[in-house]
């Protein structure tokens, strides 16, 4: 089964994330590398992964229209955002 790489790039929605995949491609006639991304949904059975976060990606059954790969670990956790104080006026 294909393992990828990948950065999650939206949570939204229930059980499933958005992961983007980006490798590098040589051009056939020039030879000049070039970077292509894919999005592709994947299974997050207990919603752990947030958007930011860096995974591994594997190939699965269909699990929806869409579905066919799932989130099998964590390589890096994106960094969180600080909360934004609310000033009280008195």
């Amino acid at each position: 089964m294909r393992k990828l790489e990948g950065t999650i790039v939206s949570d939204k929605m229930n059980k499933t994330r958005v992961v983007l995949v980006e490798r590098l491609v040589r051009h056939p006639r020039y030879e000049k590398r070039y970077r292509v991304s894919e999005r592709m949904k994947a299974h997050d059975e207990n919603n752990e992964y947030k958007s930011g976060d860096r995974v591994t990606i594997q190939e699965t059954r269909p699990l929806s229209k869409e579905k066919r790969w799932k989130i099998v670990a964590l390589i890096k956790r994106a960094l969180e955002k600080p909360e934004e104080k609310k000033s009280e006026s008195k």
